[in-house]
């Protein structure tokens, strides 16, 4: 999935600034472009994962041309963020892990006080940390 982005042009005194108008609050900004757009690529990549964990509808992208002829984006150069795929995957898979006995022994009483199985637990540890992290 392809994000069309409008990138404000820097001055001496502004950074390049990097809006994405499909996704409301959703921006970034470098010293320079290359900063700004991996700026964007992150922002895009957490604001989707926000909206996932909240049950929040993703909306699908607009064309780039749509917001190219928006006014409030006239002297702007246009692109597009690639969205990895794998994001929006709700997938479940079996996977394989390996620990020691005493880790595992403390996951499953961690899980157990959580009222969770081990999976559900580690589940919610990643996305929690992920929240923090961001």
């Amino acid at each position: 999935m392809r994000y069309p982005i409008a990138i404000e042009p820097d001055t001496e005194t502004t950074a390049f600034g990097v809006v994405v108008p499909d996704l409301p609050g959703c921006f970034s900004a470098g010293d320079t472009l290359d900063e700004a757009m991996e700026g964007a690529e992150e922002a895009v990549a957490a604001r989707v994962d926000a909206a996932l964990d909240a049950g929040e509808a993703i909306p699908a992208p607009s064309g780039l041309d749509a917001i190219r002829r928006n006014p409030d984006y006239a002297g702007w150069t246009f692109g597009v963020v690639a969205l990895d795929p794998a994001l929006l995957d709700d997938t479940t898979e079996r996977v394989n892990i390996t620990l020691p006995r005493r880790v595992l022994k403390r996951l499953d009483a961690l899980a157990q006080a959580a009222g969770e199985t081990r999976s559900g637990y580690i589940s919610h540890v990643t996305l929690e940390h992920r929240r923090q992290v961001a």
